[in-house]
């Protein structure tokens, strides 16, 4: 992180106020005993670090340091051996994310080598940033994920030994910084919060924890403030409590100018300047300029963040940035400056992993415990390195795993059907090991497309579509060429929604029934994998609250999905007001759409021959028909058990976030409950109309039982309802979603029990459905609940 020549006095060692379990965070304590349970210092929650590592060593700081850090920088692990180590961090695909490092070097190897210690960081392939040990200790960047878990690796480079203090996870909304895409990540410079007197301010002031560090007064300005709310800034989210400072020129007629100035002169930066006014009486108008840019001309809005950014990324030759607010003529009053933000560009230059492949070798490794050099990328690590025993075809930017060999590795247990998920895997070997089965078994059971070569496993070398191929051929839907595709759509002309695996289109049959055709755009993480999971689930399912499969589209690089159209759109249109829908759903109406999605679900579980997890259950992927029937939907992530036996499948965990369980987050192991849990936060969204997650307010978990603490349901009833439900009906599904995740899976009740009670609550609504009487809210004891009823308090 570079200074500001305006001088930003920066202060790690400032008390750091955080979240205690808070949802989307993860705050770990490198060198921590691995056998501590964990701690709350300065208000964040810290664990050990042993789960997402498997190298290193533990240290203390020098004793005469001791006093002037926090805790979590009592400890450091550090790397003399191995070059390349990495932390592994759980992430959700597509997901954005601000990851932070923190390395407080302490004199922990009593060498005082600080002067001279550096090392490289890197965010999976990807060079992020160089450590000096003498100099900053925040290292912070923002990215997207591009698959179940992010790499972030300390590279030696001569330098000395790397070390770490802290590793931090932030997830981040999904509408944040423009910017930040799935090809481009970025490093922040500077985070400045102008006008404030606080050293730092992060969590709780900022939901997502992001460090603003205070900017040092200077005599050409003042500093302003309010006390009034400030609304905050969709795309950036910077928090009320940050704009709520400023600084201005001391005279109207003043310029204000931050200036920068960096040693490497190859970096891209991009700026982000936050306005808001305090005052609405007078016309506070300026020109700002980044650098030698052309000048843009700005009026901040009154208690409403606006935003400036750069045009694009770039540099300057000498190595000095600046960003100069040049009062308008016409202005009455002085330049302002809430906030700044400077990234710098972190390219993505290097071949990566298919991320597929790299879920599947991660799952493999949790499964079986490996403890073998399988750090970082599988392909890459991150300089062109491939795992032990790894080997990968290199003939584009997305490497696929072609072979791998482990032999001799102590492996024990079943073979796992995690090895068939490689899908261009040549070569397995699996010899020397402990294994349940034998190949041959394994081969003939599992694996019909395995052939056994001295006592190796090896695979016909293909991309998936001979297998996949073949199976398709027993499939009964119809198999539309694209230029049926385009006839039916009419040339794709009218587009009615957005998912994962790419745009949604309405069409029309021959015959006039109505469809909706998915096609898999160029950007989608949604591979073959899916496209083949989804074609042979509802190809084996048929049920009234399932949509159902028309038939799909396999022809050359086009995929498509074709259902049967449902009319009014998704749960989450409707609870949310997308896609011009602006009706409110009533009571009756939403715990009967509840119950018919309950039974979806159970059919999934119990129903199939074999049990059918879908994975990815949220309102967005639960479809209202013209009269609102409920039918689940898109089963791109669902998994199916091999045998009535098997009571989890051991896999990485995706899904979305704010939906998924958190024991499967934690431990790969999926089972029904974990479709229980998501079911239990759709309940909660229709009896609140919130969102899972809120920016500044928690989970919606968290945000339930804190108002039913009070033990009255109005407070958690979606205010549009205006009161018009059966009181009993309400506490009813919210006792249900509650039950429903439990943080312990074994806590939680099958699909079945959630349909009984579910059409329990309906039929206390029903007596009053029609009524044109609105029932007063209860506050009674006889329908008042507490959290004590649901066990422990979600994470």
């Amino acid at each position: 992180m570079a200074a500001l020549l305006a001088c930003f006095a920066v202060s790690l060692l400032a008390a750091a106020r955080g979240a205690v379990g808070q949802k989307g965070f993860l705050s770990i304590d490198c060198g921590l005993d691995a056998n501590s349970s964990g701690y709350t210092d300065g208000g964040i929650f810290y664990v050990p670090d042993g789960r997402y590592v498997d190298s290193g060593e533990n240290h203390r700081v020098a004793a005469d340091q001791v006093s002037t850090l926090l805790r979590a920088y009592e400890t450091v692990r550090s790397f003399p051996s191995g070059g390349r180590n990495c932390y592994s961090l759980p992430t959700v695909a597509g997901a954005k994310y601000l990851v932070r490092v923190i390395a407080v070097y302490g004199n922990y190897d009593g060498k005082n080598s600080s002067s001279t210690l550096h090392f490289d960081l890197y965010i999976g392939v990807n060079f992020w940033q160089t450590v000096h040990a003498d100099s900053d200790n925040v290292y912070e960047a923002l990215f997207v994920a591009w698959a179940s878990w992010a790499p972030v690796c300390l590279v030696e480079t001569g330098g000395g030994t790397p070390f770490v203090s802290t590793v931090e996870l932030r997830t981040l909304g999904s509408d944040l910084y423009p910017p930040l895409t799935a090809n481009q990540s970025m490093c922040m410079a500077d985070r400045i919060n102008a006008g404030t007197n606080t050293s730092v301010t992060r969590y709780p002031d900022d939901p997502y924890d992001r460090h603003w560090w205070q900017l040092r007064n200077d005599p050409t300005w003042k500093n302003i403030s309010t006390a009034s709310t400030v609304q905050e800034d969709f795309n950036y989210g910077v928090p009320s409590s940050i704009m709520r400072t400023a600084i201005e020129t001391a005279s109207n007629k003043t310029k204000l100018e931050l200036t920068l100035r960096e040693d490497k002169t190859s970096h891209r930066y991009m700026f982000f300047v936050h306005f808001a006014d305090f005052q609405k009486s007078q016309l506070r108008q300026f020109d700002i300029t980044f650098s030698d840019s052309k000048p843009l001309q700005f009026r901040p809005d009154y208690l409403s963040a606006g935003t400036v950014k750069s045009r694009g990324w770039f540099t300057a030759d000498d190595g000095v940035y600046s960003i100069t607010l040049a009062p308008t003529a016409a202005s009455q009053l002085p330049p302002m400056v809430n906030a700044l933000e400077m990234y710098t560009s972190i390219p993505h230059t290097n071949p990566m992993t298919f991320p597929k492949d790299f879920d599947v070798i991660m799952a493999i490794k949790m499964e079986y415990g490996i403890k073998k050099n399988w750090m970082g990328d599988p392909c890459f690590f991150p300089t062109d390195i491939p795992w032990d025993g790894v080997k990968c075809s290199d003939k584009s930017d997305t490497r696929r795993i072609i072979s791998l060999d482990l032999s001799n590795s102590n492996l024990h247990g079943p073979i796992s059907t995690n090895f068939k998920l490689l899908t261009a895997l040549q070569y397995l070997n699996l010899s020397g090991n402990q294994l349940n089965e034998s190949i041959q078994a394994f081969c003939k059971n599992e694996t019909p497309s395995f052939v056994l070569r001295h006592a190796e496993l090896v695979t016909p070398p293909d991309d998936g579509r001979k297998n996949h191929g073949e199976a398709l051929q027993n499939v009964e839907n119809r198999r539309f060429t694209y230029i049926e595709l385009e006839k039916i759509t009419n040339k794709f002309e009218r587009f009615i929604g957005q998912g994962g695996f790419g745009p949604v289109y309405y069409g029309c049959l021959e015959n006039s029934t109505e469809v909706a055709v998915k096609m898999r755009s160029e950007s989608s993480s949604h591979g073959l994998d899916e496209f083949f999971a989804e074609v042979q689930s509802l190809t084996k399912v048929h049920h009234r609250n399932l949509v159902s499969l028309v038939g799909y589209c396999w022809e050359k690089d086009h995929l498509a999905l074709v259902y049967e159209y449902m009319a009014r759109g998704s749960l989450y249109d409707h609870l949310r007001g997308n896609h011009g829908v602006t009706e409110t759903l009533n009571w009756k109406t939403r715990v009967r759409i509840a119950v018919e999605a309950a039974q979806g679900l159970d059919y999934l579980h119990k129903g199939c021959s074999l049990p059918i997890i879908h994975r990815d259950v949220k309102t967005q992927n639960i479809l209202l028909s013209r009269n609102l029937q409920a039918k689940i939907a898109d089963f791109g992530l669902s998994r199916t058990y091999l045998s009535d036996t098997q009571t989890h499948i051991s896999i990485s965990p995706a899904g979305s976030a704010g939906y998924m369980d958190p024991e499967y987050y934690q431990t790969g192991r999926l089972t029904e409950s974990s479709d229980v849990y998501s079911f239990g936060v759709v309940l909660l969204e229709i009896a609140t109309g919130e969102s899972p997650i809120l920016p500044g307010h928690g989970h919606i978990i968290q945000r339930v039982k804190k108002k039913i603490d009070a033990g009255n349901i109005h407070m958690v009833a979606d205010t549009r309802l205006r009161g018009a439900y059966e009181v009993s009906s309400m506490w009813k599904v919210v006792d249900i979603a509650l039950r429903c995740t439990a943080d312990v899976a074994v806590q939680r009740p099958t699909m079945a029990a959630v349909v009984v009670q579910l059409k329990e609550s309906l039929a206390l609504e029903e007596p009053h459905a029609n009524s044109d009487i609105r029932r007063t809210v209860g506050t009674t004891s006889e329908t008042s609940i507490t959290t004590s009823t649901f066990g422990p308090s979600a994470r």
